[in-house]
């Protein structure tokens, strides 16, 4: 095995890693000209500053997060084989929790692969590398997937923002196999139509698989209104659920094409409708029309990309929820939701709490919930659980 280069920690800066916890940020690092002269994605043994083997890590020394440890036996060897055992066992676990082959496969480091996701639709994998370590090791990682999985197409989808601070390029590209139309996939007995290539992310939202389930519970006769639909999860799980009409607002036309196809595909596509509008502008529209719905959905994408986004994403969340509020009928649901990771759960509820408040609406929280158990939470990362929703009943 070729040498690995040492990055070593600065004096008492070893605490947090000693603790489990799997990254060390660059103003913790010795960042000496020999630590700055390795290639990022570079795999490194990462030592306290007196030369005591912590870990085997990823590094970047152009980031903040600079090493991101893969394992604490500094004789781990980082190729195709340590990623097939860490695949195989992420696999193992959700095998345990799904019946069908339909969800996240692998979640970054709750699943012992730094920056690395991988969601499964049957027999096709999305991959997302989100750092330089696993991008520099794309060979590994697909060739140890394709030997664990079996899949008939592996997409690499790498389009995250995150990539650019990594100092890497976007893409999406076909990577194995062969893939020709959408890709179709179950989720709590609907099926929807996807195009992984061309969407969001990685083409779907698993992690609201749980709440979508819930709030269909809900669905009996009502009207719904699932407001930033993208792929129509919500509205078309409760259209399933015997809901009497169901609107899908998004300002994307191809979300709401491949939210028809798929309502079209589940035979409830009589009772949907769609609108192409800016949610916002589209909220307030149809207060000054009067309309009500008995369960409103507001699952929007994240408002606070970092830190400093953060009073401007509460604003959002507060002017949201108090639209949303107003559109509901007497004793209706409520749902709203946040997948901005900089907004702690707490932020997130008051600011839900006040758009009540300004809408002049008193309820109760039926539930409270993050994300689905296939995107598992390292536990020294609690900031890593960026979903968090709300269910409320409103008198």
């Amino acid at each position: 095995m070729k040498k690995r280069p040492t990055v070593r920690l600065q004096p008492r800066q070893d605490a947090r890693l000693r603790h489990g916890h799997p990254w060390a940020y660059s103003n913790e690092i010795m960042m000496d000209a020999e630590a700055k002269a390795i290639p990022p994605g570079t795999t490194v043994t990462l030592t306290t500053a007196g030369g005591e083997r912590l870990g085997v890590a990823f590094f970047n020394p152009h980031t903040l997060i600079a090493a991101r440890v893969l394992a604490t036996d500094t004789d781990t060897v980082i190729d195709r084989t340590f990623f097939a055992a860490r695949f195989a066992a992420a696999l193992r676990l959700r095998q345990r929790l799904y019946p069908e082959p339909f969800y996240r496969l692998v979640h970054a480091e709750a699943d012992g692969l730094p920056a690395v996701i991988v969601d499964r639709m049957g027999d096709v994998l999305v991959v997302q590398l989100n750092a330089a370590g696993p991008d520099l090791a794309t060979d590994d990682i697909i060739r140890a997937l394709v030997e664990t999985v079996n899949p008939k197409a592996v997409i690499l989808k790498n389009d995250s923002p995150t990539r650019a601070l990594e100092g890497l390029a976007t893409e999406s590209r076909l990577v194995y196999g062969t893939l020709s139309g959408p890709v179709e996939l179950t989720e709590n007995g609907a099926r929807f139509q996807i195009d992984p290539l061309e969407g969001q992310k990685t083409g779907w939202f698993y992690d609201q698989r749980d709440s979508r389930a819930f709030v269909a519970r809900f669905a009996s006769g009502a009207r719904i209104l699932d407001a930033y639909c993208y792929g129509g999860g919500f509205g078309i799980a409760s259209a399933l659920a015997g809901a009497a009409s169901v609107t899908l607002l998004d300002r994307s036309a191809p979300a709401l094409e491949a939210a028809l196809r798929s309502a079209r595909l589940n035979g409830i596509a009589d009772r949907c409708e769609t609108k192409h509008r800016e949610v916002f502008e589209a909220l307030d529209a149809m207060a000054a029309a009067g309309e009500q719905y008995d369960v409103v959905i507001i699952d929007p994408p994240a408002f606070a990309k970092s830190r400093k986004d953060i009073p401007v994403a509460i604003k959002g969340y507060r002017k949201l929820a108090r639209q949303a509020a107003g559109l509901v009928s007497p004793s209706g649901i409520l749902f709203a939701a946040s997948c901005s990771q900089n907004v702690g759960v707490l932020e997130f509820a008051d600011a839900v709490a006040r758009g009540l408040h300004d809408a002049g609406r008193q309820g109760r929280i039926l539930r409270q919930a993050g994300a689905g158990p296939d995107h598992p939470v390292h536990p020294t990362l609690p900031e890593s659980a960026y979903l968090k929703s709300l269910t409320l009943a409103l008198d």
